[in-house]
Parts: C-alpha cells; sequence; structure tokens
C-alpha cells in the first residue's frame, strides 16, 4: 500500500480552508473512489486527472485507488483540485519526490489533454496558502501574475502535467507563452465630470454624496442625464487603500475575473440590468455560492437604472446590506458571508412612460399605473437613502452657456480628498471611516450637535422624517461641514441637509 499527499484550498466566501489531498493504492481490481464531500465537479475529477496522467504518458495506479480530501465534514467544489490530486497519485507511484509534493500548494485545473486551466479565485486561495504557512505554489500558466499579489509565496506557473513534474523534480521551466505577453492596449477614456453639461445642483449633489459615501436617488424624465451623472460618480472617489484593494481584488479573482493590471485600485462600478436575479444582484448559487453584483461593488458604487424595474423583493435585499455592508448567504451545508459596502446609486422615471409632470409633455399612464410605479420602490429602501436629487429639463441657458467649460473629475476629487481626510482625523479612534457609515448613537452622543435643533424636530412632529432620517440628515449635516472646512455642524448645514434628503433642494436652488 502506498500512500502520498497533496494541498490545495477551499473557499467558502473569502476564507480559504487547506485541504489535504491524500491518495492511497490498495490491491484489488481498478478503481477510483474519493470521499471527502466532493460535488459533481470534484467528483468528475478522476476520469480528468486519469486521462490526464496516462495521456502525458506517466503511470497510473492499476488497481483501488482511494482519494480522501481532509477535513471530510468540509464541504468542496470546483474543478481546482485536480492539479492536487494528480500530484498525490504521481507521488504515490514515485514519479515525483514525496517531500516536494507535500511542501508545495496546488491550484488548477487538467484537462483530458494534460493541459493546465485557468480557475477562478486564485488571489483568495493565495491569501489562505499564505497565512497557513507554505511558501511554494503552482497556479495555472497565466495567473502567475495574479498570484504574485501576494507577498512572500514562489510561484511556478504551470502550462501542462509536464510542467508539474519537473517543477516538483527541481528541473528548469520555462516560463510559458501566455506570461510573455506583449500586446498593447489602447487604455480606455475614464468618464469625466466635465462631459455633463449643466445640471450644476446635480453635479453638487453627486459631490456630496462621494465625500461622505452617501447613497443617492435619482429621479426625473428620460434622457435628463441621471445615467451621465451616476457613471461618473467613481471618478470623484479617492483611490482604495491597500487592504481595500485585497479585498475588492479577492471579490474580482472569485467571480473570475483576471487581474491582469494588478490589484484593483480604483472604486469600483457595477450597474446591473433590471432584469437581474436576486442571486445575481445579491450572490448566490448551490454548493458553488458566487459573488453578486453588490459584492463586485464593495467599496465602489452601484447604480440601478430604472430602479422600479427591478423586483420588489430583489430591491428590498438591499436593506441589511445598505445598513452593515456585509451579505450573507445561507445554505443547508454552510453559510457564506461577502463584504457589501457599496455607495448606492438608484435612478428612475417618474412614471412608465417617463412623461409625468415634465412641462410640454403629455403622460399616457393612466393614474393607478403611476401610482403602482412608485411604490414599487418601497419605503424602507427609500428611508436608506440619504440624498434624493430631482433633476429638471435642460433649458435654453443650456446652449446659452456651452462654451462655458464644466469643471473636471480631478478638481472635484480634489476637493473630496480634503472632505474625506477631514473625516478620517474625526473619526481615527473608531471602526469607521466615512460619514456615511457612523451610527446615530455616535452622531448625537459623541459629536457635537448644533445649538439649533428646530429643523429636526419640525420634521419629527410632521412625520417627514424618521428615527433614520435623523440620523441621515447629521450624517450629510457633517458631509457639507466637511466640504466647508467647518470642525462642527452649523445650522444653516443642517437646512441643506434636510432639503437634500427630502429632494427639495433643487426646487429652491
Amino acid at each position: 500500500m502506498r500512500i502520498a499527499s497533496a494541498w490545495s484550498v477551499a473557499l467558502s466566501g473569502l476564507e480559504g480552508a487547506v485541504v489535504e489531498v491524500e491518495v492511497a493504492t490498495g490491491p484489488g481490481l481498478p478503481r477510483i473512489t474519493l470521499v471527502g464531500l466532493p460535488d459533481s465537479a470534484l467528483y468528475q475529477a478522476r476520469e480528468r486527472v486519469r486521462a490526464a496522467i496516462c495521456g502525458a504518458g506517466y503511470t497510473f495506479p492499476p488497481q483501488i485507488l482511494t482519494i480522501n480530501l481532509a477535513p471530510a465534514n468540509l464541504p468542496k467544489n470546483g474543478s481546482h483540485y485536480d492539479l492536487a490530486i494528480a500530484a498525490a497519485i504521481l507521488a504515490a507511484m514515485e514519479e515525483v519526490p514525496t517531500d516536494a509534493v507535500g511542501a508545495t500548494m496546488f491550484f488548477g485545473e487538467l484537462g483530458l489533454d494534460g493541459k493546465v486551466r485557468k480557475v477562478r479565485g486564485i488571489l483568495p486561495a493565495m491569501l489562505a496558502a499564505s497565512r497557513a504557512g507554505y511558501e511554494r505554489v503552482v497556479v495555472p500558466a497565466g495567473q502567475a501574475r495574479e498570484a504574485a499579489l501576494v507577498p512572500g509565496l514562489t510561484i511556478w506557473s504551470v502550462s501542462d502535467l509536464d510542467d508539474v513534474v519537473s517543477v516538483l523534480r527541481g528541473e528548469p521551466v520555462l516560463a510559458p507563452p501566455e506570461e510573455r505577453d506583449t500586446t498593447s492596449r489602447e487604455p480606455k477614456e475614464p468618464a469625466d465630470f466635465a462631459d455633463v453639461q449643466g445640471h450644476s445642483d446635480g453635479k453638487w449633489a453627486m459631490e456630496v454624496a462621494a465625500a461622505g459615501r452617501h447613497h443617492v436617488y435619482l429621479h426625473g424624465a428620460p434622457g435628463v442625464g441621471k445615467t451621465m451623472l451616476a457613471s461618473r460618480l467613481p471618478s470623484i472617489l479617492p483611490d482604495l487603500g491597500h487592504e481595500d484593494a485585497i479585498e475588492v481584488s479577492a471579490l474580482h479573482s472569485l467571480a473570475g475575473q483576471e487581474l491582469e493590471s494588478g490589484l484593483v485600485v480604483r472604486p469600483p462600478y457595477s450597474d446591473p440590468h433590471h432584469s437581474s436575479t436576486m442571486a445575481a444582484l445579491v450572490g448566490g448559487g448551490g454548493r458553488d455560492i458566487r459573488p453578486g453584483s453588490i459584492s463586485l461593488a464593495h467599496r465602489g458604487v452601484l447604480f440601478l437604472d430604472e430602479a422600479p424595474e427591478f423586483g420588489s423583493r430583489t430591491l428590498d435585499a438591499l436593506r441589511t446590506p445598505m445598513e452593515n455592508g456585509w451579505v450573507t448567504i445561507g445554505r443547508v451545508s454552510q453559510q457564506v458571508r461577502y463584504p457589501a459596502r457599496f455607495q448606492l446609486v438608484l435612478a428612475a422615471n417618474p412614471c412608465p412612460c417617463g412623461m409625468s409632470g415634465v412641462v410640454g409633455k403629455e403622460c399616457t399612464c393612466p393614474a393607478m399605473v403611476v401610482r403602482r410605479y412608485r411604490e414599487r420602490l418601497s419605503g424602507p429602501i427609500l428611508d436608506r437613502v440619504d440624498i434624493r436629487h430631482h433633476m429638471l429639463p435642460l433649458t435654453r441657458a443650456f446652449l446659452a452657456d456651452s462654451d462655458v467649460v464644466p469643471e473636471k473629475s480631478a478638481q472635484v476629487l480634489a476637493r473630496v480628498v480634503e472632505a474625506r481626510s477631514r473625516q478620517r482625523r474625526r473619526l481615527r479612534d473608531t471602526p469607521w471611516r466615512t460619514n456615511g457609515e457612523v451610527p446615530g448613537s455616535f452622531l448625537r452622543k459623541k459629536l457635537p450637535l448644533p445649538e439649533d435643533l428646530g429643523p429636526l424636530e419640525r420634521g419629527l412632529s410632521k412625520g417627514t422624517l424618521s428615527a433614520r432620517g435623523v440620523d441621515r440628515v447629521l450624517r450629510l449635516a457633517w458631509t457639507l461641514a466637511d466640504l466647508d472646512g467647518e470642525d462642527r455642524i452649523g445650522t444653516s448645514n443642517l437646512r441643506v441637509a434636510m432639503l437634500m434628503r427630502q429632494g427639495e433642494l433643487a426646487r429652491v436652488a
């Protein structure tokens, strides 16, 4: 009886657990038994690995072969265990040194011809390998750059099973052609606030939202510029810090997106279509639970265009992530938690045809249809949105001012960075970074309040403000004070925040 072991990683969300792949040969008719809670894709690894080893000309056990994935009570899914299984079998057949296999982490899928194929989740897997103390890792060709984002690891990229054997025997392996890609790609021109003509109040609302990471609701007639304004919000957001960049990059790696340019350092932008299911938006799947659009927008912007067209249950699923920045997806066998601290931007027309209340246009929607359309955005969702802004159609003044050069994103970004730095100093001894994250109890008890709280008291007595709304107004007021360079909020900040919260700023501007 021969026994050998190799190592791989089981991914559950962003967390990775080291898995020992044990292989034992024994007397009897040829048969392969795979145990350790594998899913269907992993169970089929038996046939892939056998065909790859035989096709490459190496010895496959002509007897009973038992493959155990330990710990046995941990569910395992995916095809990335193929390389570890193949390496353990080759070690058991004495094709490669056993000690070299036992000191290496393997991550990759095998084809029937012995080729090693790319897999998703390289970055979180490498983070788990590093935390477990491994120093040598074998990954598919073309994914060495992503794996090398984790310092302290010796990365070997392999294109086929022969390369794996050479690495384990200590023989030199040439860099695969995929690693020497010299193709020049034209840089994509980033969207800039200078592209937006007019809408000075809308651009200022987006500046306030960027400074404090506040959620925004834009509504107005079709073609008024809601999408253009929302798509340029990432251009006035500061770069991600190193820890945030690793976390965001790991999420994108889990979703199967290649990190060709290194870590994701710019805030991501996600704009799912309104036909997206709840699983696509929030995340989900069977045993292989993948991150959804809200997690891919972590530390960035989630834009829901035509928001009322999304399903009510889908929108209501955003409530908890909007509050605590996490989404927990439960299954019978496991629970997965993904970070989802996104900045939500909702956009909606006034009615299905979009012409309700538009001067010079006639709305063809029955009153009941308009009411049902607006009620699709539930009260609890809108109550969690800090800024509501009604975008008015451009007038003839738009043509008259067409020669005026609009402000560029870089100029707005400088003010946002300064406001963020004031927030960091004020919140340096807390777990929060921006005003949009600060809970109401801290705002009311630990930070100074203005002497005149009349606007808040009147809003509560009239029912135009909820208890949560009071906290949202205070957050907005602090962001306005930060943009003004003030160390505490004043009554004027409070009044303007109330107007922004109630969507009345454009009406009085």
